[in-house]
């Protein structure tokens, strides 16, 4: 276990402007021209889903109006992408400094992970011009760990912080689903376009300063190959295609209980809470079986509020549940994604 801590200054959690419930989903799915390519099982799935209990009340989309999607090109996709996520990204940045009571130009370092859009120089460049950071702040974006991004891009944060005692640095999970649109009649494919929607959490950290007083620590991380083709994004036709195997659920389980075992062994209490990635109905389903210690309420209230936003989910979820003043001062948090990787880390309130 790593011992050095960072401590957290301010957080925000932020979706685009327009939102739209399930239902509302299918009726503009079910007259697009997309809909018109699906064999009659695909449509039928789609639509077992959008208006079924997939404990998805509302998602929220960049792209505007939302219908343009069905007609976009991977460049006009990438396009979007490269015009939308810096906006909404920096506007959630600018809104943790207030908190704070910073400057854009006394931040020293900016984290982002993504995996919705491709950009050179990446998404930290743009943000960093958009909010106004010196020339001189150190930029970086991580990319390719999918659903899991946002706690190792925390891992590295702690890392700076260490070289850097007396700086302040920033982290920001951003995805852009709606930008990574693509349909065709495989299931996970179809699974994901009814449940993935877009969103952005970003932090603000120091390595002394009392902040909020929540400690992030002990991070611990599990890579399964042999199950990469089982999750993943892949190039198709210019576009980004998910692939989302069946039996992700249950994977995604297995490997946040060998992180949770981990944990356990060097947890001196049972005042926890858990929080992970907010994957799906079926993976929080899995969770409480094999983890009846956590209810993973907060994730699933971000699960039913936002849909799921991938990277920026189990943040969403933390911000939920530290402000709902639960009664354990300490948080597990577990997210999962590409790889098949598996990512945990400690938050604790220290006064």
């Amino acid at each position: 276990m790593h011992k050095e801590t960072m401590i957290l200054q301010s957080i925000c959690s932020m979706v685009p402007e327009h939102g739209y419930t399930q239902s509302e989903c299918w009726e503009i799915f079910s007259q697009s021209i997309a809909a018109k390519t699906l064999k009659e099982a695909s449509l039928d799935l789609v639509k077992r889903i959008l208006l079924g209990d997939s404990w998805i009340e509302r998602r929220y989309f960049a792209v505007d109006p939302i219908e343009s999607v069905f007609e976009m090109s991977a460049e006009a996709l990438n396009k979007a992408f490269e015009k939308l996520a810096p906006v909404l990204a920096a506007k959630s940045l600018k809104a943790v400094l207030d908190q704070s009571g910073l400057k854009a130009t006394e931040l020293d370092a900016l984290f982002v992970c993504t995996c919705t859009g491709y950009l050179c120089p990446g998404l930290s460049s743009h943000i960093a011009e958009k909010v106004g950071m010196r020339s001189d702040s150190f930029l970086i974006d991580i990319v390719g760990h999918g659903c899991g991004a946002a706690l190792p891009m925390l891992y590295s944060v702690k890392g700076f912080l260490k070289e850097n005692p007396d700086c302040y640095a920033a982290a920001i999970a951003i995805e852009l689903s709606s930008t990574a649109f693509y349909v065709d009649d495989d299931p996970g494919c179809l699974v994901s376009l009814c449940i993935f929607a877009d969103g952005v959490n970003t932090t603000l950290w120091h390595h002394t300063k009392k902040g909020l007083g929540w400690h992030c620590k002990d991070f611990l991380s599990l890579h399964i190959p042999k199950n990469r083709e089982k999750l993943r994004f892949e190039n198709a036709f210019g576009k980004l295609r998910n692939k989302l195997h069946r039996t992700v659920p249950v994977l995604a389980t297995e490997a946040v209980w060998e992180l949770y075992k981990r944990f356990e062994k060097h947890s001196q209490t049972d005042l926890k809470r858990l929080i992970a990635h907010p994957g799906g109905k079926e993976v929080l389903i899995e969770l409480r079986k094999a983890l009846p210690c956590g209810k993973f309420e907060e994730s699933e209230a971000v699960l039913r509020a936002f849909g799921n936003m991938s990277s920026p989910s189990v943040m969403f979820a933390f911000q939920k549940g530290i402000e709902s003043q639960p009664i354990e001062k300490e948080f597990w948090l577990f997210s999962f994604g590409a790889g098949f990787s598996c990512h945990g880390c400690r938050i604790v309130m220290r006064h």
